[in-house]
């Protein structure tokens, strides 16, 4: 039976599909592409694709966890969800992160400040930690991104930074909200700047009791940042975060679980030193990330008799450690050359405590070491009109040898308004410990996963800039990806997985007047790998923003075609969402702006992974204060 509700969202979609907005505030920044990773040189003319989240943006969704954020405004990234609360670890969990079909055994390297957050032990990002806590901008580049990163970047990057305070004296923001499921969310930011000092802290709490039996799911997370301004040319600081969760899984509908429990605590810190003379700037970063994990894999409850089935806990902890060094110089006109130095040092220990006795039993107790060290140059010719640039990595890891690394591209301007950019570049990531040590599938001959990337990008602001059309074009060439295999009559980790993707990207973005704001986005993928799952072949994003004074609307609708959620028969599914979000902002001493968000209003039943129905309409109410 056809379903009236998608063929109309879909119209609605399609319809609105000449105008995207890249910013869902009451003002519209058009498109940014310039990367500032912290920790790093200055690649303000790499010709990669790039996408910024504003603050506004990320503070405009009231999301606590940063990923739906960033499937929302970023084409062509796609987001695993198993519930209404949380991601998990362990069997069951979500939160996978595909760009243009890439990402699956996290192939996308998530950062906080520039810090890798790579679990040293299973070697994947951990998506709970990923919150907006203190964020201030979200820089994703799809594509490889190696060249700078090196192992783990092979389908692109996620750059999350962190709050900076500018005006002296105190800043701050809290916010509270209820919903549905017993839903609660606080967050709570201060930060001060005297001269040359500034601080920041922030927190959050985060619970619900979630959308199904034994599924509820509770995290929390804190922020400290300090940062000294040594004179014109020297700037000191130091960084740490912490989070910490505990999360239910009720397993799917056809296979139910009771006491599948997962806590999580993961922490990161840094301490940085950045330079700034005129043609040289740069500087140095020492960065520790660690975990510590607790997982119940729970039992079957529609089988009689399996309560006793698990007898053990599952523990681990795991950390990385390393640093950077860098530095950019700009000797000649329209020139930047930049150099790089990066260590890490990252591993684990895994075992089982009986729930009878807590004997323990020893799982494994590894790690390994990276060494990667890069060059990259930038020119500019006749003005801007056109940048070329080009660059190379050798990386040298304990447990794979050397991998070369290259990245080239250019950037050009035919007239004010409109750039054409191209960049070819290989990305790659190499084996895991659990890859290489851990479990029955266990391989240590592994080898390192590796791919080539093409992209092109058209971009054309018309309008006094009110308007923007981008088109993006690549084709993605890959091998030696490790999967598991029948071997000798025994399952083992090889590497013989090979594909090709690619695909078109289409944005736009107007700004009809100071009210009005529409959008869309368009994200089209074929991939010779017929099994690959969780990339929808088709995503399209529109939204549309009121913003008449202090009210502020946001009418938004996704639509997923071609998902493939691990259903018998590889069967594809499909569905349409459409949200909103209305606040209003009184003005006094500080901003008190109550607001209610309104998801999936019209109710469609629909599931990500196959056997985890995801909610229908939920609610959620509150208020932020900003001083």
């Amino acid at each position: 039976m056809i379903d009236m509700r998608n063929i109309l969202l879909l119209a609605a979609g399609v319809v609105s599909l000449s105008v995207y907005s890249s910013e869902v505030a009451d003002t519209v920044t058009l498109p940014n592409f310039e990367v500032s990773a912290i920790g790093k040189s200055d690649v303000t003319l790499l010709p990669l694709n790039v996408r910024t989240i504003t603050e506004s943006e990320i503070n405009k969704s009231t999301e606590v966890s940063l990923l739906p954020v960033l499937q929302a405004q970023v084409p062509g990234l796609f987001i695993t969800e198993r519930g209404f609360a949380g991601y998990g670890v362990s069997n069951g969990s979500a939160g996978m992160v595909n760009i243009r079909g890439v990402g699956q055994s996290n192939k996308v390297l998530f950062m906080i400040d520039g810090m890798p957050q790579t679990a040293g032990l299973f070697g994947h990002s951990l998506p709970d930690v990923y919150n907006s806590t203190g964020v201030s901008k979200v820089e994703v580049v799809k594509g490889p991104s190696s060249l700078l990163y090196g192992s783990g970047a092979m389908g692109g990057s996620v750059n999350i930074i962190t709050h900076r305070n500018h005006p002296d004296g105190w800043t701050g923001n809290a916010r509270a909200a209820f919903g549905s499921y017993n839903t609660q969310r606080f967050n709570l930011g201060t930060g001060f700047k005297s001269g040359r000092f500034e601080a920041n802290v922030a927190g959050h709490l985060n619970r619900s009791n979630g959308y199904r039996k034994n599924s509820a799911f509770w995290d929390a997370g804190e922020l400290m940042q300090l940062k000294y301004s040594a004179g014109s040319h020297w700037t000191i600081g130091a960084t740490t975060e912490l989070t910490q969760t505990d999360s239910e899984y009720a397993g799917t509908v056809y296979e139910p679980l009771n006491d599948m429990r997962t806590y999580m605590f993961r922490g990161s810190s840094a301490v940085y030193a950045h330079n700034n003379y005129g043609k040289f700037h740069g500087g140095v970063q020492a960065f520790i990330t660690w975990g510590n994990h607790k997982v119940d894999d729970g039992y079957r409850a529609d089988i009689e008799g399996a309560a006793a089935a698990d007898d053990y806990l599952f523990h681990s902890t795991d950390y990385n450690m390393g640093f950077s060094l860098y530095q950019t110089m700009h000797l000649i006109k329209g020139n930047d050359l930049s150099v790089g130095l990066d260590f890490q040092h990252w591993g684990g220990h895994s075992w089982n405590t009986m729930k009878a006795d807590d004997a323990v039993v020893e799982g494994v107790r590894k790690c390994e070491n990276e060494v990667g060290a890069y060059i990259m140059m930038q020119q500019a010719f006749w003005g801007d009109i056109l940048s070329i640039n080009g660059g190379v990595r050798l990386q040298h890891g304990s447990t794979y040898g050397n991998e070369w690394i290259p990245q080239a591209g250019f950037i050009v301007r035919p007239y004010n308004g409109a750039s054409v950019k191209f960049s070819f570049g290989r990305g790659f990531r190499a084996p895991n410990i659990k890859e290489l040590y851990m479990f029955r599938p266990a391989n240590p001959d592994l080898k390192p996963e590796s791919m080539y990337n093409y992209d092109v990008e058209l971009r054309q602001y018309l309008l006094d800039n009110r308007l923007t059309l981008g088109l993006s074009l690549y084709y993605i060439n890959a091998r030696n990806m490790i999967q598991t295999i029948m071997v000798d009559g025994r399952l083992k980790n090889m590497n013989t997985g090979k594909f090709i993707n690619k695909g078109i990207e289409f944005d736009c973005a107007y700004r009809i007047n100071e009210v009005w704001n529409l959008g869309t986005s368009y994200a089209y993928l074929h991939s010779s790998n017929a099994e690959l799952q969780y990339a929808p072949k088709n995503m399209l994003n529109a939204h549309l923003d009121f913003t008449p004074g202090d009210l502020s609307v946001t009418l938004e609708n996704q639509n997923i075609f071609g998902l493939k959620n691990g259903a018998p028969d590889n069967v594809s599914t499909a569905y349409s969402l459409l949200n909103m979000r209305v606040a209003y902002t009184f003005h006094s001493r500080c901003d008190i702006r109550p607001f209610i968000k309104l998801d999936n209003i019209t109710d469609h039943h629909y599931e990500i992974i196959y056997g985890c129905p995801m909610p229908g309409i939920t609610i959620l109410g509150g208020v932020e204060m900003t001083f």
